[in-house]
Order: structure tokens, then C-alpha cells, then sequence
């Protein structure tokens, strides 16, 4: 039975909802995480520190695709939510337009610049040059990018998350085979996984843009158009909060290297770089809720459903404190197995990252709640509170305490940074629901 925007929903209901989003996130952090895995093990150490140090300035530009997907689902879905299905397409067809030409630009802009970022992260030789290599190839696939993460909230608008996890396992299943042909068969090195994820990428981004310009049977089509600052501005203000979220964590992530490159050097850079890519799949299941329940709040909020929103809002924040409790235990007990996909030929990068990931997964407890609130109020439309939880969580409270930390502490600092961080976020988030419970009448 297909699942409506205008349903009630049980745990039973909103988890078969939510569950393509959230794989779909998951299939989508495999990118990075393939290509540390062929590279670590294929290419070499010096080559797998240039991708994890090069890759937040990628993954950064990529985020114009999440603040469209996220602000401009929002609106679209209380247009839904208000009975008006020809303005929520026109404003879909204008958001995916102005995406593609915006993209376009930074595409060039990061091509060109390439070498210089690299420099100011502190490369220099060998690593220099992978770095600059891995990235112009990526930046070549950067319309494809953002437009395969603003369809990830499209579709879950459209009433289609599970077409939407059908689009993301077609693109990772191409960027997995792709990166063992070009790397372990062909031998193309770094530059073979970078292609590999380019064209991963490209199946993500047009495939859906090629579903959405013909006729279907989803609430969205792609249609004739024209420009509204109005919807654009407040797109760029419900989404905010979300690029921030992404654009601070590839800037906290560049912070972190940095000062790991001080401290322990290339292993530094290295060790984090494989936690992350455990972070990558935890977090997405943090996002793919986010990503998945977000329409679904919207439509109820605009259509002044109140009794469904407390609904939603006292089942959402159940399921994501429990999942956040599960995931710190898996994260400790699966410590040893998961590292050793990627370090088990270096026994120095192995102890360091074993035990740094010990530290990190603790932040995994409180981090859904302050991830799903971000996204909570931006469904309402309230993306100031939204920048504000994602701006002090990601960017104020982490920079600040991986800068001081490490003075105390040492590389344990570090590594502990993060959870910190999370815990003076979850302050906030919750001192906002607080304030706001009667505004928007969710609790």
C-alpha cells in the first residue's frame, strides 16, 4: 500500500517511510568510503591521506545541492500540504533549473582552484599532486552532485523515497564496480577512483533529473517555469541549516587535518580519515530520518494537522535517541573488525585509529537528536532556528573545542572534540523545543 504524506502515522508506518531515505544516505556515504577502500589498499598511504584531506573541499561545494533539496522540499510540501500542485511543481522545476546553472559555476571556479586550496591545507609534494588530480576529476562531476543530493529530498516529497533508494543503489553499485576495474584491474590509481566516483555521481544526479522532466506518476513533474526571488530567498533560508550543517563539517573536517597533520602527520590525517568513513554511515542514518520525516512534518504543518505533528514529533525523537543509543554500542564493539578493512597493513595507523574511534563514537549517543532537530524546524519553515542549531553544533562549538582540547589533552583531544561538541549542541536543541512547543503546537 503506497504511504501518503496525509496519513497518520504509526512507528510501524513511519519507519517504512523513512527507511529508503535512510538507506538511500547510506548507499550515498559509500562513495568516499569505497574509494578509501581500493585506495588504502591498492594505491597506497600517501594517496588515501590526499583523498581524505582534499575531500571535505568536494563534498563542501556539494552542499548547494543539500540546502535546495532541504529548503526546497519544505516549501514544496506545504505547497502540497495547501492543495496547490501547480505552484509546488513550478517551484520545483525553478529550484532544480537555478541548481543546475549554479553548479555549473562552482564546477569551474573549484577546477581552477584546485592547487591553491591545496597548498592552504598544508600539502606539499606527492601529496600535493594527488590532491589536485583527485579533485579537478570530482569538480568535473559536480552538477551531478548537487543535484543527486537535492533529489534526495525531492523524491521522499514526491511520494517516491523508494524509487529514490533505487536511483542511489544504481549510482554506489556503479562507483563500487567502477572502482575496482579502474584501480585493482586497471591499475589507474587515484585518478581511477576519482573517475569512478564522478560517474557513480552522474547516475545519482541525471538519472532522476530524466525521471522528473517526463510525465510520471509522483506529485512532482518538472514544467515550464519562471524565476521567483521570493521562493529562491526563502529556500536559501529553510535550507541554510543544512548547508551549514555540511559546509561546517567539511570545514571542521579541514580543522581537524590540520591539526592532525601538526601533531601525528600523515597517520593523523589517515586515522581520521577512516573514522569518518564509519561517521559517514552512522551519520546518515541520522540524515536519511531527517531527510525522510522532514515532508511528512511539513505537509501536517501546513495543513494545520496539529495532532499529527505531536504524533510525529514525540515518535521522532524516540526513535532517534534509541538509534543513537544502539549505534554508540556498535560502534564500540565492531571498533577492531572496522578499522581493519582499512588499516590492517600498518600497525602504528591501526592502534591510532582503534583508539580514536573509541573516544569519537561516544558523540554518536546525542548527535540524531541535535541532527533531526535542525531538520525538524526547517520543516516548520523556521530556518533561523535551524542555521542556529546547525551553526553552533557543527561549526562554533566544534572549532572552539578542537582548538583548546588538543592543548590539554593532546591528540586525545582530538578525538574527544566532537563529543563535546554534541553535548553543548543538545543544550540548545532542547532549550529550543521548549521555547517553540506552542508556536508550532508539536507538543
Amino acid at each position: 500500500m503506497r504511504i501518503q504524506l496525509s496519513d497518520h502515522f504509526t512507528y510501524k508506518r513511519l519507519l517504512r517511510f523513512v527507511i529508503s531515505p535512510i538507506l538511500m544516505m547510506i548507499c550515498t556515504s559509500l562513495y568516499s568510503i569505497v574509494d578509501g577502500f581500493f585506495v588504502s589498499n591498492y594505491v597506497g598511504k600517501t594517496p588515501f591521506a590526499a583523498v581524505n584531506l582534499i575531500m571535505p573541499v568536494c563534498m563542501a561545494l556539494g552542499t548547494v545541492g543539500t540546502m535546495i533539496g532541504t529548503g526546497g522540499s519544505a516549501i514544496v510540501s506545504m505547497t502540497l500540504g495547501a492543495g496547490k500542485q501547480k505552484d509546488a511543481n513550478r517551484y520545483f522545476s525553478m529550484l532544480v533549473y537555478f541548481a543546475v546553472i549554479l553548479s555549473i559555476l562552482l564546477s569551474i571556479i573549484g577546477f581552477f582552484f584546485a592547487r591553491p586550496i591545496a597548498i592552504a591545507l598544508g600539502a606539499t609534494g606527492e601529496l600535493l599532486e594527488n590532491c589536485v588530480i583527485y579533485s579537478r576529476l570530482l569538480f568535473f562531476a559536480l552538477t551531478a552532485f548537487v543535484l543527486q543530493n537535492m533529489f534526495q529530498s525531492f523524491f521522499v516529497t514526491a511520494e517516491k523515497p523508494s524509487l529514490s533508494l533505487k536511483m542511489s543503489l544504481l549510482a554506489g553499485i556503479t562507483n563500487v564496480v567502477l572502482d575496482f576495474l579502474f584501480i585493482a584491474v586497471f591499475h589507474w590509481g587515484l585518478a581511477g577512483a576519482a573517475i569512478a566516483t564522478g560517474i557513480g555521481q552522474v547516475v545519482g544526479g541525471f538519472v532522476p533529473l530524466i525521471y522528473f522532466a517526463r510525465k510520471n506518476d509522483s506529485l512532482l513533474q518538472l514544467t515550464k517555469t519562471r524565476f521567483e526571488g521570493k521562493i529562491l530567498r526563502k529556500t536559501f533560508g529553510n535550507g541554510a541549516s543544512e548547508m551549514v550543517t555540511n559546509l561546517s563539517t567539511s570545514l571542521v573536517n579541514i580543522l581537524y587535518n590540520f591539526q592532525l597533520m601538526k601533531l601525528a602527520g600523515e597517520n593523523g590525517v589517515a586515522a581520521y580519515g577512516i573514522i569518518m568513513y564509519v561517521n559517514f554511515v552512522f551519520m546518515a542514518i541520522f540524515f536519511g530520518y531527517s531527510i525522510g520525516s522532514a515532508p511528512i512534518i511539513g505537509y501536517h504543518y501546513g495543513a494545520a494537522n496539529h495532532d499529527e505533528l505531536k504524533n510525529l514529533f514525540r515518535k521522532s525523537l524516540t526513535l532517534v535517541s534509541g538509534t543513537g543509543v544502539i549505534l554508540t554500542v556498535l560502534a564500540e564493539l565492531l571498533n577492531v573488525p572496522l578499522v581493519t578493512i582499512f588499516a590492517s597493513y600498518d600497525a602504528e595507523l591501526f592502534a591510532m585509529t582503534c583508539h580514536g574511534f573509541r573516544l569519537y563514537s561516544l558523540a554518536f549517543v546525542v548527535m540524531g537528536i541535535n541532527v533531526w532537530g535542525s531538520a525538524f524546524f526547517t520543516a516548520l519553515g523556521n530556518g533561523v532556528i535551524s542555521a542556529t542549531i546547525s551553526f553552533l553544533r557543527t561549526l562554533v562549538f566544534q572549532v572552539s573545542v578542537v582548538l583548546i582540547l588538543p592543548i590539554l589533552l593532546g591528540i586525545d583531544g582530538i578525538w574527544l572534540a566532537i563529543v563535546v561538541a554534541e553535548v553543548l549542541a543538545l543544550i540548545f536543541t532542547l532549550i529550543f523545543f521548549g521555547l517553540n512547543k506552542n508556536k508550532y503546537h508539536y507538543a
